[in-house]
């Protein structure tokens, strides 16, 4: 029983703060860290010997190698970034765009063949078969058995 219990108050209110922040520090210096790399891979503009060469640099002496690169290229990393988030902004839009512009419910194919039918552009037959294709999911109604401007009769 020659060992000696820590209490709590045993460690000041000080060593505390002190100890949060040095904890703070080592999370915001891995936060750093990780960006710089993903900045590494995400730049272009740099060759793949160049990207070796930063990575080695920050890994091995990441003290040195962060600190130089942020005076180095530090930059145009939120210009990158920015450029990135835009892109991904873009791609988002445009998938959105074509999706609400995009495809047509089975209703809508089907009316559309009933019309067709009833101008008399397609047969019963190749109707029956093509209701069946857009009630299985199979894709959008084309007239099947028909070559393009003949009327099917």
């Amino acid at each position: 029983m020659s060992a000696q219990t820590y209490l709590a108050y045993d460690y000041p209110l000080l060593s505390v703060f002190w100890s949060m922040l040095w904890f703070f520090l080592w999370i915001m210096w891995f936060i750093l860290l990780f960006r710089i790399v993903v900045d590494i891979f995400r730049d272009d503009q740099l060759s793949g010997w160049a990207k070796a060469g930063w990575l080695v640099f920050t890994i091995v002496l990441p003290f040195l190698g962060v600190f130089v690169y942020v005076i180095a290229r530090g930059k145009n990393m939120g210009r990158r970034e920015v450029a990135q988030a835009r892109a991904q902004q873009e791609e988002f839009n445009a998938y959105i765009r074509q999706t609400a512009a995009g495809g047509t419910s089975s209703v809508d194919e089907l009316a559309k063949l009933s019309e067709i039918r009833s101008r008399g552009d397609i047969t019963d037959e190749e109707f029956r078969r093509a209701k069946d294709l857009v009630l299985a999911g199979q894709g959008p109604a084309q007239p099947t058995g028909s070559a393009p401007g003949t009327t099917g009769r």
